[in-house]
């Protein structure tokens, strides 16, 4: 009870303030959640999928804050009701793309998964439904140190493999 107290105190000053309210993740809408590392490099934002036919099931983007440097990523159902599959590109052919090109254009492939507040993992969400706390890219960290982004320069801060809500865009 006295940390509800304490939390509401805090809204309360911000509003009587004219400071922004800290957003939560429950409060946002998947599609205007952004996500970052604790060294705020990197950031990921869902983004509409705009197909029906797609075998993914949802898309985001991934920046690099300073370099201009963006990836493209892509979600696929899995088995596993807590996490899917996810890719993770740079620098790819528009259009038709032979395996190799797109094997060549990969910069992560492993599992994603969402966490709740309380850090336990979940599903990701619906582009309209409620946004996660966090979004987890298993190995991530690992796969941008062994990629051409690190060899050629363009990153040079290795991410965790957590990325925490930061704000809602809308």
């Amino acid at each position: 009870m006295r940390y509800r107290t304490m939390q509401a105190a805090a809204l309360l000053s911000c509003a009587v303030a004219n400071l922004p309210v800290p957003a939560r993740a429950a409060d946002c809408a998947q599609l205007d959640a952004i996500y970052t590392d604790p060294s705020g490099t990197y950031e990921l934002r869902f983004v509409p999928l705009n197909s029906e036919a797609a075998a993914a099931s949802g898309r985001f983007h991934l920046t690099v804050a300073g370099l201009g440097t963006a990836m493209d990523g892509f979600v696929m159902p899995a088995d596993d009701p807590t996490s899917s599959d996810g890719i993770l590109m740079f620098g790819c052919p528009q259009g038709d793309a032979t395996g190799a090109e797109i094997s060549a254009c990969t910069v992560w492939q492993g599992k994603i998964h969402g966490t709740t507040g309380e850090g336990l993992a979940s599903d990701l969400q619906a582009e309209n439904g409620r946004a996660i706390s966090g979004v987890v890219l298993t190995g991530f960290g690992k796969a941008m140190r062994l990629s051409r982004l690190w060899s050629e320069g363009k990153v040079s801060v290795v991410p965790g493999d957590v990325l925490t809500f930061k704000e809602c865009a809308g």
